[in-house]
């Protein structure tokens, strides 16, 4: 979309405090993984705690096991290469060993106009709004795209909760 740059808001809980070592591997990583992302092409913006070491001081309603991750890029492709094509994929792969499985929608897609921030408050209305409506031209998921392929082969596989 012209003029347009594509938000994306991803939730995970963690499986125990930041500080844990179930957790440590991830954690020692994250600043690794958030600086790839800076580097790639397309990369526009991600929001940052207060230290600019990631999103790690940013709770969810109060909530130290939420870590959202909020970035803007300038295109499809440049996010599902990052996604899908680096060693992002890898860490996203053994997501399970870090994070609980959520029992609702925790990833959000919008378009912003070029230059826009969205803060997490922005961003969880339009997950709110995906969780209530699906995909809609107001926040949608990657099979909302049709450019967007990678997720066919690479995506999250849908899990029951009891």
């Amino acid at each position: 979309m012209k003029d347009m740059h594509l938000a994306e808001l991803n939730v995970g809980r963690l499986v125990a405090a930041q500080d844990d070592p179930r957790v440590a591997e991830f954690m020692a990583n994250l600043d690794r993984i958030n600086g790839l992302a800076k580097r790639m092409p397309g990369f526009q913006w991600m929001m940052e705690g207060e230290t600019g070491a990631g999103n790690t001081d940013t709770a969810i309603a109060g909530d130290p096991l939420f870590i959202p991750n909020l970035s803007v890029w300038d295109s499809i492709a440049t996010l599902e290469t990052f996604v899908w094509g680096t060693v992002h994929k890898k860490f996203y792969e053994r997501r399970a060993e870090w994070f609980q499985v959520l029992g609702e929608m925790h990833f959000v897609m919008w378009w912003v106009p070029q230059g826009h921030q969205p803060d997490l408050s922005e961003a969880l209305n339009r997950l709110d709004h995906l969780r209530a409506h699906g995909d809609s031209d107001h926040a949608f998921g990657w099979g909302h795209l049709p450019a967007a392929t990678m997720h066919r082969t690479h995506g999250c596989r849908q899990t029951e909760v009891a």
